[in-house]
């Protein structure tokens, strides 16, 4: 019957010489909604399962970008000192993830040939209140690191951060990120490693510094929680590999560098007393369920400005922002 009605619409457009505008905003809506959490081929076949109607992957996906383009476009990041006290804490976190990134070849008509293949690194951040359970979420693909500080210092003005807020930053190794926290919130923020993290250096090391690999760890986790970073320091000296050992076999060399690099970020014991977290699984769970759960499905490559948009998109839903794009979209047409 679709079929059989569609030719005959198709016969009348053509005889009567008008065009259809486009899909209906309403449709438009339900299919970014679709395009927004699966693959577009998969979209199509959920809007004729639900609709019971069929329109090409190739539309389907140009409907899903044009809006998350849109979304990209309008991102508007805030960047003035707050001037009112804020919160008490503000817990901020981010990270990087891998996306996959395909650039196609300008000079071949076909851009299928000669394309190159690589990953880029996407940065996703988010910030709350210590007392809430919802955080704001930000990221770049196209941007630096400072691109991915000023999301984040957008996100803590989302999250209540003020004058009189202090950040709580949490995350791994990577110094870009603790650096982040300086630039952007200047004597009101505080980095802190990520506990376990550090403690899969512990690990490393553990199988070298003792016959009972699980209680010596056991005994190093406790001594960093309790701020004694020093005797773990001390105990990895009396293990240290010989200086003829290459660094990548030598997992005890390498504990002591990284947390005499980082002795200022090791207040694990203050996080407790004021019930702040002291790992960043959180970040770590956000890029999974935020940007690979859509950018990264088995086979797909993005082109840069596609998979930029589409973490728009995907940043508008988990932000809470879907509702009110779309009221802009009906105010904006009518």
């Amino acid at each position: 019957m679709w079929r059989e009605g569609t030719r005959t619409r198709r016969c009348f457009s053509l005889s009567a010489q008008v065009t259809h505008r486009c899909c209906s905003q309403s449709l438009q809506r339900v299919i970014t909604d679709f395009g927004a959490d699966v693959a577009f081929r998969q979209a199509a076949k959920k809007l004729q399962e639900h609709y019971g109607f069929t329109l090409p992957v190739e539309r389907i996906r140009q409907v899903v970008e044009g809006h998350a383009q849109t979304m990209y476009e309008a991102q508007v990041l805030s960047t003035d000192w707050p001037q009112a006290p804020g919160v008490p804490w503000v817990v901020a976190q981010t990270d990087g993830g891998m996306i996959p990134i395909v650039t196609p070849n300008a000079t071949q008509a076909d851009k299928r040939r000669g394309k190159s293949l690589a990953w880029k690194e996407a940065k996703l951040c988010l910030a709350h209140a210590q007392v809430s359970a919802t955080p704001w979420y930000g990221g770049t693909l196209q941007g630096g690191v400072d691109e991915a500080g000023k999301a984040l210092f957008d996100c803590a003005l989302h999250a209540g951060f003020g004058t009189q807020t202090r950040v709580h930053g949490v995350g791994d190794g990577a110094t870009w990120i603790a650096d982040q926290i300086d630039a952007q919130f200047a004597q009101q923020g505080q980095f802190l490693i990520d506990f376990y993290h550090a403690c899969d250096y512990l690990a490393a090391a553990a199988k070298v510094c003792a016959p009972d690999p699980k209680v010596w760890l056991s005994m190093q986790k406790a001594q960093l929680k309790a701020n004694a970073s020093d005797t773990v320091l001390a105990e990895l000296a009396l293990h240290g590999e010989p200086e003829t050992v290459a660094d990548a076999d030598a997992p005890v060399r390498a504990a002591q560098r990284y947390f005499s690099n980082r002795r200022h970020q090791l207040d694990y014991q203050g996080a407790h007393e004021q019930g702040l977290p002291i790992g960043s699984g959180e970040i770590e769970s956000a890029h999974r369920y935020v940007v690979q759960q859509r950018l990264k499905l088995p086979g797909a490559w993005w082109r840069i400005e596609q998979a930029e948009a589409m973490l728009a998109l995907r940043l508008n839903r988990v932000n809470d922002q879907w509702e009110s794009y779309w009221q802009d979209q009906i105010q904006q047409a009518a």
